[in-house]
């Protein structure tokens, strides 16, 4: 009878195994899932996990080539697009008249423009020409609207200008402004004397451009309170157009540059 029993319960157990053989019967008689049925969804979850990193990988690494491309290639086409307008605006002057008398030659107008404004500069270098714009200048001054926009575009013009007249920007200024602490780029154009009850004092007419080169504040500054660095007119107007790009890593002021000689006479001046 008991062999029966145990027979039975050995039947029951191989019973148990066939219809359950995706658990197995712990000890308190729980089940505990088996390793075949979870590694399937292990598997792809790893394979999920690392499809998303290589998109992200090839996402991160195509956004970076592109900005790259983007900041080489941006530079380049402002230059050309900016030639390219600028050739066609001074084609434009003499492109007319050819095409009037059928000469269609892409160029030829800027060619012949810039032939023109070379030979305005010889021409107007003469005694002749000096005469001849100072008549012109005459009838442009009275003019009430025309008058203050030439005289204006003149300075600006002037003050790149190789031959340096008085008008000019004479060098470039560094002042303390707005704030104790903060410097602005300026451009020297005079000097003045105020003259005052306790005496005279030396000032320099500033001018700070505040947009480019065209609009700007003028301020009266004692000329012991300028700094002035050792950067030409022309690299201060580039300073002041590029917005600050073309900036030296490294100013230097002429009583630095001054300093070391200085010094050094001094020094020999001592050791005598």
């Amino acid at each position: 009878m008991a062999t029966t029993t145990r027979e039975r319960d050995r039947d029951r157990e191989r019973d148990l195994e066939l219809l359950i053989p995706v658990a197995e019967i712990t000890e308190n008689g729980g089940s505990k899932s088996s390793s075949p049925s979870s590694s399937p969804a292990v598997t792809s979850s790893h394979h999920h996990s690392g499809r998303e990193a290589f998109s992200k990988v090839i996402r991160s690494w195509a956004s970076k080539k592109f900005m790259s491309g983007c900041v080489i290639l941006l530079p380049i086409a402002i230059t050309f697009y900016i030639t390219w307008g600028f050739v066609h605006f001074v084609d434009g002057f003499f492109s007319p008249i050819y095409n009037h008398l059928g000469i269609n030659i892409f160029g030829l107008g800027f060619v012949t423009s810039i032939t023109f404004i070379f030979l305005v500069g010889i021409f107007m270098s003469s005694w002749l020409g000096a005469s001849v714009l100072t008549l012109g200048e005459w009838f442009i001054k009275k003019m009430p609207l025309v008058s203050y926009i030439y005289a204006a575009s003149k300075q600006i013009s002037a003050a790149i200008s190789p031959d340096q007249s008085s008008k000019a920007f004479k060098e470039v200024a560094i002042i303390r402004h707005p704030r104790v602490g903060e410097y602005a780029f300026g451009f020297i154009t005079s000097t003045v004397v105020l003259q005052r009850s306790l005496g005279d004092e030396e000032l320099c007419c500033v001018y700070v451009p505040t947009n480019h080169l065209y609009l700007g504040d003028i301020f009266l500054i004692n000329s012991k309170d300028i700094i002035r660095p050792s950067l030409s007119v022309r690299e201060g107007i580039e300073i002041v157009i590029s917005g600050g790009m073309s900036v030296p890593q490294i100013l230097t002021t002429a009583d630095a540059r001054a300093s070391p000689a200085a010094r050094t006479a001094d020094y020999g001046a001592v050791k005598v």
